[in-house]
């Protein structure tokens, strides 16, 4: 008799307890009177009396084994429907009506799941009539508190099994699972007032048909007007899923309503132009000229297709009338890329605006359903939206699911159920929605823009639609999918599913259907005629990220320039005594021996690689300019040199970050470790580094190797999204690199990929080298890449990263063996006023007083310099070979190099560089030496050999390497 005590069921049973100690009607009569007699002192086996006997206990009679199993029975039955609600909320889902075609199950499951069959809990029909009590955990009785057995699976199923299905239960908090069944479960929730049912309709029918001589029959929509004006041009349309744009509007209506005022939108090309035209508000005639390929390019940069181009634009929304931001993040081909990047803008944006709860600036990011489950970065962005450094407090996912991934079928694209079940690793809730039903879009847009400003985190909607075209309008879909796109073109849309029910229900009249479509028609007439007059692409009008006020040289006639980047001797001391300081902490007893030598080393001033970068990072943050540093183990260093957060040895947590205390009202400085992640991570910096220019945003790698596990973002993003987009950006990447014999894994950053994307002409010598031609250069270039073997140049050019007039992404190879080399030093008169950058360093000894007698200049960069300046000495060859490093190479110091040149008339030119001949800088440094000899002289290679692997395994190996590499580079 007391088995429906034991087990899973105790937890029911805990919960009815709880309820009857608060209110004794609240649970059914015998439960009440099992309750009672337990208090009472009965055996819990025999403290159940059947109704009506409210008696207080008294000993009864033991119960025979007929009455025992009747008890038991009733019990058993309760539990039985308490678990029937449980599987519906659980599994509901899967049974859900989701696909507008009515081909796949919601989870590519046909079967039944047996939490959703009545026989699994021992019910049937003979028990459909009998009244059950409802428990605390559903909301479908409304202020019913019990309901015959038939109206709770009916009530369950409208909730659970229709046009929505929801995933919440791995969720595990209370809270907020409650909360998400009082959004769902309560009878008639979902519906619509009259008002939100017009709006969304007119919302619709400006997504689908803002077009010319619309008919409604012949349902001609915007994508429609499109394709007839311009019938060979990909736009990649949303056909098949024009819930998209009331659904988003929805969203943003209910975070304007709850105080957001800005919106980070980032999104595939699916559905672009529209979202552009009808969400942003994109002036059509700017959208509609990007179809005219007889525009002339404008004279900044080289543009991108219409359907990667993003914006930003300031508008009142008409639902809340407040004035809101929305900016639509341009982005490449590579699906999801601009993920992290959407992310890192809308952390910036928080906190430039002081916004530590995100009640003030939100991000939605829209995805396709093949490229939510497949791309690798969405899980890496998924994994930083609860750290507190990378947090944007709750993204809202729509998932643009139209059941096919160009021509691969979800069966072959996904091993999940689901394309959205990635989500479920930051427990966010998953509401999937059948695209063809309005309300329940809607109602879902809007509980999701509610879960978000009520829990700040994260929820997806999965937009269950189809895709009418093929992947884009000139592919043809029939030849993979035949039968499904016959499903298709009987298929009615969407806005004609929606108006005859309307109709119906008497909001919208025949009249109503022809005088919009004309507005819209007449709209789409003018703003075409308007494109018309437009004879040049202006990719201003399409910058996603836009600095008002800041530095703009479109036709390179302003004179350009670069404030000082020289620091005052008691700024360089206050700082570097700051910086060697712990405050009240008990620190670590190799952590004080670091402390007491910057301390030495200031006081004799005397800076090391760590005081370099500190001293740069603290006269910024004086200065108020925010620094961000972001990056596996940054806090630390890789290799224990940075220590910019210390931490307390006996107090757990207790940290104390020197240079956020150097000055009252000095700027904030952010350090942060990241997560195990190259691509998200860099992405999400890039994006940080595009809201304001008057920060240093800077992302290191643990090792430069690793750095080509973020090559997407490299290549598509940072070389060339200036290019692209106009989008400049002055994000800084810190790439340990050299060799040192730790094998093909920790040697190289591929500095030669860099290089090949470098965009100078590597045959072309600069005609004038004068005024501002070195600020000019820099500007010219789509990123400055740099090898620096001094901290004051590492100092300096940091620093010019704000000191430029402009923006400009730096990538920085950072030594290892340096950081503690006793040669790698700088002094304190490096860094004063009126010192500056060298972009090379030349010569300075003994065969720099007699060049004409030197018989080799050997140009390198990095930290092999060193190496080979310890073996000309060791070799007594300080006078007959000069060595001059060469600190920026890209973009190249042409004009220094050919004065070296020139210094040693007589002296044969090599290259030397630790790397294969086939990496490091040797391809791209060849032909601009040549350029700046005027190919009058040869050009040596001292180096290894071409190699596939980056570097040697073996430390023998290496280190024979680097032998012959001397010895090449000395043999007469």
């Amino acid at each position: 008799a007391e088995s429906f005590l034991s087990g899973s069921n105790t937890l029911y049973v805990e919960e009815m307890y709880e309820s009857w100690l608060q209110d004794p009607n609240s649970v059914h009569k015998s439960w009440d009177v099992y309750f009672r007699n337990v208090n009472a002192g009965a055996p819990p086996g025999q403290a159940y009396q059947s109704p009506p006997s409210f008696s207080s206990f008294t000993p009864p009679a033991v119960q025979g084994p007929d009455q025992a199993g009747q008890v038991s029975d009733v019990v058993d039955k309760h539990l039985s429907v308490q678990s029937l609600i449980r599987g519906y909320q659980i599994r509901g889902h899967s049974v859900a009506q989701l696909d507008p075609l009515g081909i796949l199950d919601a989870d590519l499951d046909s079967t039944t799941p047996p939490e959703l069959m009545l026989n699994s809990y021992d019910l049937g029909e003979s028990e459909m009539e009998n009244v059950y009590q409802l428990p605390q955990t559903t909301m479908i009785g409304g202020e019913e508190k019990a309901l015959p057995l038939r109206e709770i699976v009916k009530r369950l199923e409208n909730s659970y099994c229709r046009s929505i299905g929801v995933e919440y239960m791995f969720i595990n908090n209370y809270e907020q699972c409650n909360w998400i069944r009082q959004q769902f479960e309560p009878p008639g929730v979902t519906q619509l007032t009259d008002n939100e049912k017009r709006l969304a309709w007119e919302r619709l029918l400006r997504s689908t048909n803002k077009c010319l001589k619309v008919v409604y029959k012949n349902f001609n929509k915007f994508e429609d007007f499109l394709a007839k004006k311009w019938t060979s041009e990909k736009r990649f349309g949303l056909e098949g899923c024009e819930m998209l744009i009331p659904g988003l509007k929805t969203i943003i209506d209910c975070a304007s309503e709850n105080g957001v005022n800005s919106f980070v939108l980032g999104m595939p090309h699916r559905g672009r132009l529209n979202v552009l035209a009808n969400v942003i508000r994109k002036e059509l005639d700017q959208l509609f000229c990007q179809f005219d390929s007889n525009l002339r390019k404008g004279d900044e940069g080289s543009g991108d297709v219409k359907y990667h181009l993003g914006m930003s634009h300031q508008r009142i929304n008409h639902v809340t009338n407040k004035l809101i931001n929305l900016s639509l993040c341009a982005n490449p081909s590579h699906l999801e890329a601009v993920d992290p990047v959407v992310q890192g803008k809308t952390k910036a944006e928080q906190f430039y605006l002081d916004d530590g709860n995100g009640e003030k600036v939100m991000s939605i990011l829209m995805h396709g359903d093949a490229a939510f489950s497949g791309q690798g970065v969405v899980y890496e962005t998924f994994h930083l939206s609860d750290l507190p450094d990378y947090t944007t407090h709750g993204t809202i996912h729509v998932v643009v699911n139209n059941q096919i991934g160009f021509t691969t079928d979800p069966r072959h694209s996904r091993s999940s159920p689901y394309c959205t079940d990635v989500a479920m690793v930051v427990r966010a809730p998953i509401f999937h929605v059948n695209a063809d039903d309005v309300e329940a879009v809607v109602h879902v847009c809007k509980v999701a823009a509610e879960w978000r400003m009520k829990f700040r985190k994260d929820v997806v909607i999965d937009l269950v639609c189809y895709r009418r075209n093929g992947h884009n309008e000139m592919d043809e879909p029939m030849f993979t999918q035949p039968l499904m796109y016959q499903k298709i073109r009987n298929h009615p849309n969407v806005f004609k599913i929606y108006t005859d029910k309307l109709k119906q229900e008497g909001l919208v009249k025949q009249s109503d259907i022809d005088n919009k479509l004309n507005e819209y028609e007449q709209i789409c007439e003018t703003s075409l005629e308007s494109s018309k007059e437009i004879s040049e692409l202006n990719f201003r009008h399409w910058l996603d990220s836009p600095w008002k006020g800041f530095f703009q040289d479109v036709h390179g006639t302003v004179d350009l320039k670069m404030a000082d980047t020289g620091v005052s001797e008691d700024v360089l001391q206050h700082i570097g005594k700051v910086f060697s300081q712990n405050a009240d902490l008990t620190i670590h007893s190799g952590l004080r021996r670091v402390m007491k030598a910057r301390e030495e080393l200031v006081g004799n001033r005397v800076i090391d690689w760590a005081l370099g970068e500190a001293l740069a990072i603290g006269s910024l943050l004086k200065e108020g300019t925010h620094v961000r540093l972001s990056g596996q183990d940054v806090e630390r260093g890789t290799f224990s040199h940075r220590h910019h957060v210390l931490h307390d040895q006996k107090m757990d947590k207790k940290v104390y970050v020197p240079l956020n205390d150097l000055y009252p009202k000095q700027a904030s400085y952010t350090v942060c470790n990241s997560s195990l992640s190259e691509y998200g991570v860099l992405g999400f910096e890039l994006g940080y580094s595009m809201t304001n220019p008057n920060s240093l945003v800077c992302w290191e790698a643990q090792f430069g190797d690793f750095n080509n596990t973020a090559q997407c973002i490299i290549d598509q993003f940072i070389s060339s999204g200036q290019a692209k987009w106009i989008r400049m950006s002055g994000l800084v990447l810190l790439l340990p690199h050299g060799y040192e014999g730790m094998g093909p894994e920790h040697s190289s950053a591929r500095p030669e990929r860099f290089l090949q994307m470098q965009n100078d002409d590597p045959d072309h010598f600069p005609e004038s080298i004068t005024g501002d031609f070195v600020v000019r250069q820099l500007q010219d270039a789509n990123w400055i890449i740099a090898n620096c073997t001094t901290p004051a140049n590492l100092f300096h050019i940091l620093r010019r990263q704000i000191a430029l007039p402009f923006r400009k992404p730096l990538i920085i190879f950072t030594p290892k063996s340096l950081l503690r080399h006793p040669l790698a030093r700088s002094s304190f008169d490096e860094m004063l006023p009126g010192t500056e950058f060298q972009r090379i360093i030349p010569e300075n000894g003994p065969a720099a007083q007699n060049p004409e007698k030197c018989r080799r200049i050997i140009f390198c960069t990095g930290k092999v310099y060193y190496e080979i300046l310890k073996e000309r000495s060791d070799r007594g060859l300080v006078e007959d070979v000069a060595i001059t490093r060469i600190e920026q190479i890209a973009p190249f110091p042409f004009d220094l190099v050919q004065a070296e040149m020139n210094k040693y008339p007589n002296a044969g030119i090599h290259w030397l560089q630790e790397e294969h001949k086939n990496m490091g800088f040797y391809d791209y440094c060849k032909p601009r030496l040549r350029t700046a000899c005027s190919w009058t002289r040869r050009i040596h290679y001292t180096g290894r050999k071409p190699e596939s692997a980056a570097a040697a395994g073996s430390k023998a190996e290496h280190l024979k390497q680097q032998k012959s590499l001397y010895d090449d580079a000395f043999r007469k």
